[in-house]
């Protein structure tokens, strides 16, 4: 597993079409139906699209993630935020560069978030087993552990699609991926191009990443959570509060500590 690179410079604008506001909503749903929290880890948060709008509403966040650059894209979009809209609530954020195997803080939190995925990054059993647990003990008794994950469906369909394109006026991109059946593991090449200046005198840079992921079975998913000491396991289906079925494309686990 590595960090992305120069793809942190154009990841929010390739990825202006992610639900985000669906993640949040499926979050603030979940602890509707518990407890609201005070302390959220976002763990592999990116560019802060999760964490920002929960520190905007009040929560204290941390932005957890491995990639130094994508963490530098978080602390800008949030020095940039309007400034009332920060100091109307007592949200806060710290950004911290740390790898989601064996992430740490001073002190448990009351809820790990976990979206966009990021646990299909983890590309061997032994590393989520280790995600899970250093999540479990991250956690106060009685917290909550929510994420989501692509299910194979997902990457077979990705397989049977490519090649996928864009083709806008300050950004470009060609994408190819190649599945391995055996091991549930796809991989993703892009090839970029971003478009740097002004429009007078724009140029184009183009660069190559490769990123790669791997679907896990729902049943090895909820064996791992259960030895990493999580009570009551809970998995819904594709944003909604319906039990998963053979065509759900993205699961939902809520794990309590």
């Amino acid at each position: 597993m590595r960090a992305y690179k120069q793809f942190a410079s154009v990841y929010d604008r390739l990825m202006e079409e992610m639900p985000y506001p669906e993640w949040l909503r499926f979050a603030r749903e979940c602890w509707q139906r518990g407890s609201m929290p005070e302390t959220v880890v976002d763990l592999g948060c990116g560019t802060g699209s999760i964490s920002i709008p929960l520190a905007r509403s009040g929560f204290h966040v941390y932005g957890i993630d491995l990639s130094a650059d994508m963490l530098t894209v978080a602390r800008s979009k949030w020095e940039e935020s309007p400034r009332q809209a920060i100091a109307s609530n007592a949200g806060s954020i710290r950004w911290l560069q740390q790898d989601m195997r064996d992430w740490e803080l001073p002190e448990p939190v009351d809820t790990v978030v976990s979206f966009c995925d990021c646990i299909n990054y983890l590309l061997e059993e032994e590393d989520v087993e280790s995600a899970f647990r250093s999540t479990f003990k991250g956690l106060k008794e009685g917290g909550v552990f929510l994420f989501d994950v692509h299910t194979p469906l997902t990457l077979q369909r990705y397989a049977d699609e490519q090649p996928f394109t864009l083709d806008e006026r300050d950004v470009a991109y060609i994408w190819t991926s190649e599945l391995e059946k055996k091991r549930l593991e796809i991989e993703h090449h892009l090839t970029i191009f971003a478009r740097e200046g002004t429009a007078r005198d724009a140029s184009y840079v183009r660069f190559e990443e490769t990123h790669v992921q791997r679907a896990y079975e729902q049943a090895w998913l909820r064996g791992a959570l259960d030895r990493a000491g999580f009570g009551r396991i809970e998995v819904y289906a594709d944003f909604s509060w319906n039990e998963p079925d053979e065509k759900s494309e993205r699961l939902f686990f809520v794990a309590y500590k």
